[in-house]
């Protein structure tokens, strides 16, 4: 599939009791996940969300498992912000959300968005559970929890949301490899506060398993402090995803 061409479907009309959501969800050799995940957004579907899927180069069978299980499965550039840019320049909804393959949306959300329509939040984020997550990496979630509701910062992992119109306003994600989620937190603080929904998204916590909890706690940390004293995000990717030993 070439970059921005989206798989063949006709979509159905909006209907005027349609939830006017678009979930955009960056994918990249997704295919253990994308399954689960887009399972779970069937019911949103038949309420009218719509679902576009953006692939960034999967070598695995990502595009085949997603397709039929969303309204556009596309092909971009590699890359989650400019995967996310290009889902959302597809989508027709008032609100985006942007949706990582592992992570799971509360299963009331279309009760979550009545609240969004009578807010005057344009943004807003999701508290988060780590899925069968140990003593420790619970004391981590609240302490993430805590985090962004004081800080007004928020992560991929939370789900972050926005009106459509008001991310076109600002221009979309920074085309950037990492940090892409603070750098718009802090572009739309400027447009209002955001709705923190207490409700959480469930997100997996592979990269814990897989690297340690500690190891990752104190990567992130150095992480984070590094972009906020200035340090480009080119190199905080080198610094997140190290190259493999040979």
């Amino acid at each position: 599939m070439s970059k921005n061409q989206s798989s063949t479907k006709t979509v159905p009309p909006i209907e005027d009791d349609a939830l006017p959501l678009s979930i955009v969800i960056p994918v990249l050799n997704e295919a253990e996940e994308i399954y689960s995940c887009l399972r779970h957004l069937q019911p949103l579907r038949k309420q009218g969300v719509q679902v576009i899927v953006v692939d960034g180069g999967s070598e695995d069978a990502t595009i085949t498992v997603a397709t039929p299980l969303a309204d556009q499965v596309i092909s971009s550039e590699k890359g989650r912000a400019r995967q996310m840019n290009a889902g959302a320049a597809l989508a027709d909804r008032d609100w985006l959300l942007f949706l990582h393959a592992d992570t799971r949306l509360p299963a009331n959300l279309s009760d979550i968005m009545i609240v969004w329509r009578f807010s005057p939040a344009v943004w807003g984020y999701f508290g988060v559970k780590v899925r069968d997550a140990p003593p420790l990496l619970r004391v981590v979630q609240w302490c993430m929890n805590r985090r962004s509701f004081l800080t007004r910062i928020s992560t991929g992992d939370q789900c972050q949301f926005v009106k459509r119109e008001v991310f076109e306003q600002i221009g979309g994600f920074a085309d950037i490899p990492l940090m892409e989620d603070v750098e718009l937190s802090k572009r739309l603080k400027k447009k209002s506060r955001p709705l923190f929904v207490n409700a959480k998204a469930e997100t997996s916590g592979r990269k814990w398993q897989r690297d340690g909890i500690w190891p990752t706690i104190f990567l992130m940390w150095r992480l984070r402090l590094a972009y906020f004293l200035g340090v480009s995000p080119v190199v905080l990717e080198q610094r997140y995803y190290p190259p493999e030993k040979p």
